[in-house]
């Protein structure tokens, strides 16, 4: 796979669906668009849609296709600034001062060298500042944070600077491209929202499935990735309380393919349904119809 020139952006939205192809990702034409609005206004994107749909991987291949670092934060409840931005190594300022006063020297620059650049733990937001435009920074899953991580952001995305108190500023020399992914288990709020792009990727068509699995699981048999990704569409049209992703199709091609089956029937389905079902209930509902599931009679 060839890549484009760093810091460079495609020359067009076909372009750029022809990038992220050679990188094994299909994007649509309205993900490609928006994607391509963000990277040439410098501004942030923010994709939503169900969980295992492409969202994270549309920036990692971002990454790959610019030759650019990809700088992941995943969010979570209760993350907070500094575990996303930056700390302070306390283990060894504790050893630097025991080391000092051994020495017994507790002059004021010593005693200022506890906060020197070599004790500071860079976490991702800080690193991406100091990267610029030579990273892809995912803040993954930004719906888990809470409101006050969420606010936080705000300021950052905005000027792409921190001050650090014993330090001084940090600002980026150019600013990285930012992907935000939601699974929308929450609301975000407008601030943020209007700070970015906004794109929500669905579910694909079958059409759109079948070349997906054929990209990512070149090797797969023809007959059988056409039977699996029917079968994922019924799982969707049932009441589950989990529905497949894109990721459990593939990872139900590559169970088959392990299992050296070139067949999706009841029987092969049932032995390898926990590759695309991940839910007690669900297991239970769709266990109870999987001969309609495999088969579609």
């Amino acid at each position: 796979m060839s890549e484009q020139p760093r810091n460079e952006t495609p020359a067009s939205v076909a372009d750029l669906q022809a990038q992220l192809l050679s990188s094994g990702y299909l994007a649509s034409r309205g993900l490609a668009t928006a994607t391509l609005i963000a990277l040439r206004l410098g501004r942030p994107i923010l994709l939503e849609g169900e969980v295992g749909v492409g969202k994270t991987e549309m920036a990692k291949c971002l990454a790959r296709i610019g030759g650019r670092q990809l700088i992941r934060l995943q969010c979570y409840e209760g993350i907070d600034t500094h575990q996303a931005l930056y700390e302070w190594d306390y283990a060894r300022q504790m050893l630097h001062v025991r080391a000092l006063s051994e020495s017994e020297l507790s002059d004021a620059s010593t005693a200022s060298g506890l906060y020197s650049p070599e004790f500071l733990i860079e976490r991702p937001l800080l690193a991406a500042i100091r990267a610029g435009s030579d990273a892809v920074l995912l803040i993954d899953e930004i719906d888990r944070a809470d409101d006050e991580f969420e606010a936080f952001l705000l300021e950052l995305l905005s000027d792409f600077q921190i001050t650090i108190p014993e330090v001084g500023t940090v600002a980026a020399s150019d600013r990285p491209t930012v992907v935000l992914t939601s699974n929308r288990t929450r609301e975000l709020h407008d601030a943020l929202k209007r700070r970015c792009l906004y794109h929500w990727i669905g579910y694909p068509s079958v059409e759109e499935e079948i070349e997906i699995v054929r990209l990512r699981v070149p090797d797969a048999v023809e007959t059988l990735v056409h039977k699996v990704v029917a079968a994922v569409q019924r799982l969707r049209d049932m009441d589950l309380t989990k529905p497949p992703g894109v990721a459990e199709t593939l990872d139900w091609v590559d169970a088959l393919g392990v299992l050296g089956t070139t067949e999706l029937d009841a029987a092969t389905a049932a032995d390898t349904l926990g590759t695309v079902i991940k839910d007690r209930d669900d297991l239970e509902l769709v266990g109870a119809e999987l001969d309609r599931v495999a088969t579609g009679a």
